[in-house]
């Protein structure tokens, strides 16, 4: 993790320029142009007021009623220039400031649109987010754990802080520069000890900008790494209590609340603890920012004030000093009042520098079963090392070839390797070597545990088509045949199903999207295990009946499942043996 807060620009930038080289470019640009033309705007504005300010003040001193109203309602010009009145220069200020943050808000959003869209895209591709599950699973104290962290949270606080710091950053130079030569025409020469120091409220604003920088970073520079902390801590948090959610009954069965309850109670110590790490940091950094804060607004008072009192600085004069001294001091010090913003900023940075780095290694791994293009009509596998995490042999075998029209039966003990088999026909275990090379067709999955995504009872039992791709008395024929016929008229209605389901009716509503997509190849992973026998014989018998032209491929553990296909394999000792 990069912690320096001097790499820091680099960083982000690599993490934007995607999105500005992108097909949204000169949208994306010329809103970024508007909004930095209403931020120098805003600049311009201060920097008038602050000659308002002159002179409203010294028309108070002269008690000049004239020039008083002049000043509040009008515009005055004299010698010294025009000048707008107050009104007018609140109502601009007033539009920029909108449109500002209208345009600031409308760029984050098309921002955060395309960068979501792209990364949830390369997370997906080439099962990035299953290699990725994988290896964090194997590794301890990985650090791209909680992917739906990155691509809500830390990407959402990405953008917004990338154009709220930046633009910031850019209105304070010029603020500097704009302020630095009326505070050097306004402090006038100095002499101490006999020196004559020109412009020397700029430099007392330089010294005084530096030493509270230091200081800063010294006490503040560990926020980062507790920051970065903090956000994967919370993000652990939140993903427990999901899990809990998600598995509401098999806890309640247990009776697994105190276990579960010492967990959570155990996780969110942790967010505790780091969080009181974070107060006391915060506590000094906080203490050196409000003092620093409270000492520069009496500073330039004080110090021109003997001209004042010596009558050759009028109030207009000393106002004007004081707030183009805050300027200049306040844009010097702009690392000072922004450095816990910075630190969450450079955590931000690193998590999604880490995740981008995950997917791009995922995506281009070498390592791992490949699936490659189908040629032929047989499903082949050549090569094949099937390894654990911990680089344990599972199976190994030269060649193996799935003939068309042959149904298979792949059996063996338990923890024999059967469903990492499964996981490698498909293509997908990142843990070994060899390649599959499917036959002509389509191929459906089905795993032990079926997946059932959020939505309707048509949008379950027709994935992973599309909803629309079956009619409703397509998809009621298919329920029926699975004697899930009760369930017919709710194909509209949104529920929990894995939750409202029982084991048995979720394997049987996987094995209906099976009789809605008719695969060339099926592959069914103790695919009706929680069947009991004669309900699994007529859901055999239907699959049988109903697709006569698919192959299917069983990883079982029934002798009955087993004897119903044409051939049988066993693995045993890493062994494939027919």
């Amino acid at each position: 993790m990069q912690t320096s807060l001097l790499t820091m620009p680099r960083d982000a930038w690599r993490l934007a320029r995607p999105y500005f080289v992108s097909e949204e470019r000169w949208p994306a640009r010329i809103k970024l142009a508007a909004i930095v033309v209403l931020n120098l705007a805003m600049v311009g504005m201060d920097v008038v007021l602050n000659f308002w300010n002159r002179a409203f003040y010294n028309s108070l001193q002269d008690k000049d009623w004239g020039s008083f109203i002049d000043l509040l309602l009008t515009w005055q010009s004299g010698e010294k220039g025009f000048l707008p009145g107050f009104t007018g220069i609140a109502f601009l200020y007033i539009g920029v400031a909108v449109y500002r943050t209208y345009l600031n808000q409308w760029l984050q959003i098309e921002w955060r649109t395309w960068m979501t869209k792209q990364l949830t895209a390369d997370w997906l591709a080439d099962r990035a987010y299953y290699r990725i599950a994988m290896a964090s699973s194997s590794e301890a104290g990985d650090t791209n754990d909680n992917p739906d962290q990155r691509i809500s949270e830390d990407l959402r606080d990405y953008v917004a802080s990338t154009l709220t710091l930046s633009l910031d950053f850019l209105s304070t130079v010029v603020t500097l520069f704009s302020f630095l030569f009326i505070l050097w025409g306004l402090s006038g020469p100095v002499t101490l000890l006999g020196v004559t120091i020109p412009g020397f409220m700029v430099w007392a604003a330089l010294a005084y900008a530096v030493v509270g920088t230091w200081l800063t970073h010294l006490v503040g520079r560990k926020l980062v790494n507790l920051s970065f902390r903090q956000q994967r801590v919370e993000a652990d948090f939140r993903f427990s209590l999901m899990r809990l959610r998600e598995n509401i009954e098999g806890v309640a069965l247990y009776g697994g609340e105190e276990r579960e309850a010492k967990g959570l109670h155990r996780m969110f110590t942790a967010i505790r603890d780091n969080w009181w790490r974070i107060m006391q940091r915060t506590k000094f950094l906080n203490a050196l920012v409000a003092g620093y804060g409270q000492i520069s607004a009496i500073f330039p008072i004080v110090v021109a004030a003997p001209r004042y009192f010596a009558g050759t600085l009028d109030l207009g004069g000393l106002t004007q000093t004081a707030g183009a001294f805050g300027s200049v001091q306040g844009a010097m010090s702009w690392f000072v009042t922004t450095y816990r913003e910075l630190a969450n900023y450079r955590a931000t940075i690193d998590r999604l520098l880490l995740f981008r780095d995950a997917i791009d290694a995922a995506r281009s791994s070498k390592d791992g079963v490949k699936e490659a293009e189908a040629a032929g009509v047989d499903f082949r596998i050549d090569g094949l090392n099937i390894r654990l995490p911990d680089g344990r042999v599972l199976l190994e075998t030269d060649s193996l070839v799935l003939h068309r029209g042959r149904s298979v039966a792949f059996t063996g003990r338990s923890g024999s390797g059967k469903s990492t088999l499964f996981r490698a026909l498909a293509g997908i275990w990142p843990f070994g070597t060899g390649s599959v090379q499917p036959g002509i067709g389509t191929k459906l999955f089905l795993p032990q545990r079926p997946y059932f995504p959020l939505g309707t009872l048509r949008e379950v039992v027709s994935y992973p088509s599309s909803p629309t791709a079956y009619d409703d008395a397509t998809i009621k024929t298919a329920l029926a045949q699975v004697h899930l016929g009760e369930l017919a008229e709710e194909l509209g209605h949104t529920d929990n199903w894995a939750q409202r389901l029982s084991g048995g009716e979720q394997q049987r509503l996987a094995l209906a999207r099976a009789l809605l997509l008719k695969p060339d190849w099926l592959f069914m992973d103790e695919a009706t295990s929680a069947l009991d026998s004669d309900t699994e014989t007529a859901m055999l018998n239907v699959l049988k009946a109903e697709l006569p032209a698919t192959t299917m491929i069983s990883i079982t553990h029934r002798n009955s499942v087993a004897a119903r296909q044409d051939v049988r394999m066993v693995l045993e000792n890493g062994v494939l043996a027919g």
